[in-house]
């Protein structure tokens, strides 16, 4: 656990959910405030669901970038079979 809370507050994964939160965060923001903030309904309460909306890319970027950092799920998975070709003619 100590592992995984070290990788998950260097200074590479931070950065990393840093730009994760900065980009998606205005996108939900838009998706899930774009028509209050068009009726010009802002309220603090609004303010402070818009702020906590970054918070949820950042935890996904940090999630996603300790468990690949560590190696987690690696070869606990069955691989996939290989997918079957259809053997049809060729038109030409």
């Amino acid at each position: 656990m100590r592992a995984w809370w070290a990788s998950a507050v260097s200074r590479s994964t931070v950065r990393r959910a840093l730009a994760s939160a900065l980009f998606v965060g205005p996108i939900l923001v838009a998706i899930n405030h774009a028509d209050a903030i068009v009726r010009g309904d802002v309220s603090a309460g609004r303010i402070l669901k818009m702020l906590l909306t970054f918070i949820v890319p950042y935890a996904v970027s940090t999630f996603s970038t300790v468990q690949a950092k560590l190696g987690h799920g690696r070869g606990d998975e069955e691989p996939l079979p290989a997918p079957e070709h259809s053997h049809s003619t060729r038109l030409g």
